[in-house]
């Protein structure tokens, strides 16, 4: 399984670096699933996380490297779904932050589970939404200051496409997201935390 996971994302990671749309863009996007993948190799012995995490964090670095690929305004498949729909714009990115509150939520779910850091479900699920939406607003932040920084060689990461709202409905949709996989998941993950003799609440 772990064979296929690094098989998975080393081949998806070659198809994206094979000419971009934008080389600066690519790197910016693809970065977040560079330094994940790191940290998951540093603490694979000390600290091996459940599988559906495992997944799901590829799931969310495939979807980073399909937008620096292409670009997030620039995803032919939803460019195609924007003519069905008639929207005016292309809405790749808006998976993209769907997923950057779905897959954290799990992510913070399994560290304060693990670090035995709070006493009731309520307050774990409630924890785990702040800590979705504190990742949501820091990379909206970055994505500011990258622009700040390098003008108009960012326009492709932010992504924003003549959209005034885009921020505030990037980190609704991360909001959704964290909610949603804390709705469908905490099960499935708590069954997995068991299996490897991890206390739940």
């Amino acid at each position: 399984m772990r064979i296929l996971w690094i098989i998975i994302f080393m081949a998806t990671l070659l198809w994206s670096a094979i000419h971009p749309q934008d080389q600066f863009t690519w790197f910016l996007e693809v970065a977040p699933a560079l330094i994940g993948v790191v940290v998951l190799a540093i603490t694979l012995k000390t600290h091996p996380l459940t599988p559906l995490l495992y997944a799901l964090i590829l799931i969310h670095s495939i979807i980073l490297m399909v937008g620096g690929h292409y670009t997030y305004a620039e995803v032919p498949l939803f460019d195609q779904i924007s003519e069905i729909f008639g929207w005016q714009r292309n809405n790749y990115d808006k998976i993209g932050h769907l997923a950057q509150g779905f897959v954290p939520a799990i992510i913070g779910r399994e560290v304060l589970l693990r670090a035995q850091a709070i006493n009731g479900r309520r307050w774990l699920h409630f924890l785990t939404v702040c800590f979705c939406l504190a990742f949501s607003a820091l990379y909206e932040l970055i994505e500011w200051g990258v622009a700040v920084l390098t003008g108009e060689s960012a326009e492709a990461f932010l992504g924003t496409q003549g959209y005034i709202w885009d921020t505030q409905s990037d980190m609704l949709l991360a909001l959704i997201g964290a909610c949603a996989a804390l709705l469908c998941l905490s099960r499935w993950h708590d069954r997995q935390l068991h299996q490897m003799h991890i206390q739940t609440l």
